[in-house]
């Protein structure tokens, strides 16, 4: 018997998630799985991150913690609006191990068609990712091209100095770093410099 989440979520405070419940209560019933756990949004946007949906963060956790086999949810949109943290979450299910029941939608992954649709989704959440990262790089390049400096600007040599006397003075690293307003992984580096 498969161990079922439920993940409830509804916008505003004057709606319900009695609706959303009962529903997949009746479809697990009637599947024979069993439901573990309830997770419930209520009052808040699905635009909204991880961060500010407590119980979807909690189901997340869970899921990760392998709690449960299967989420059942009322639709995609419950899960959430941003299509990026959306297929991130499929994402983490698929590697998980963990199967997606979306109600509204007829999707169900524990069968073969609710798997295909799970591997295209993967597939779609993979060029996405490519085409980010081709953006990226042809963005560096033109960059490069037009002759700009990428990356941190360097230390400039009146902060060097004074970190290379302050260590020779016998300062400790944070103490040098906190005095040159610099992080104390570059008077680390200079540190290392002065000993070879």
């Amino acid at each position: 018997m498969k161990r079922a989440a439920l993940y409830l979520r509804v916008s505003t405070d004057q709606q319900t998630t009695n609706n959303q419940e009962r529903e997949l209560r009746e479809t697990a019933s009637r599947i024979g799985w069993e439901i573990v756990e309830v997770y419930r949004d209520e009052g808040v946007s699905g635009a909204k991150g991880r961060d500010k949906r407590p119980a979807y963060d909690a189901l997340c956790k869970d899921a990760a913690r392998r709690r449960f086999d299967v989420v059942m949810a009322w639709s995609v949109d419950r899960l959430g609006r941003s299509l990026p943290d959306l297929v991130g979450f499929l994402s983490e299910l698929h590697a998980l191990n963990i199967d997606l029941f979306l109600h509204q939608q007829g999707i169900d992954t524990t069968t073969p068609a609710g798997k295909a649709m799970f591997q295209m989704m993967g597939v779609f959440a993979e060029f996405e990712r490519a085409m980010i990262r081709e953006r990226i790089n042809a963005g560096l390049a033109r960059a490069r091209a037009e002759g700009k400096t990428l990356g941190r600007p360097g230390l400039s040599t009146k902060s060097e100095t004074a970190i290379r006397a302050a260590l020779s003075d016998g300062g400790s690293i944070r103490k040098v770093a906190t005095a040159c307003k610099v992080s104390i992984g570059t008077v680390h580096r200079i540190k290392k410099q002065l000993a070879a």
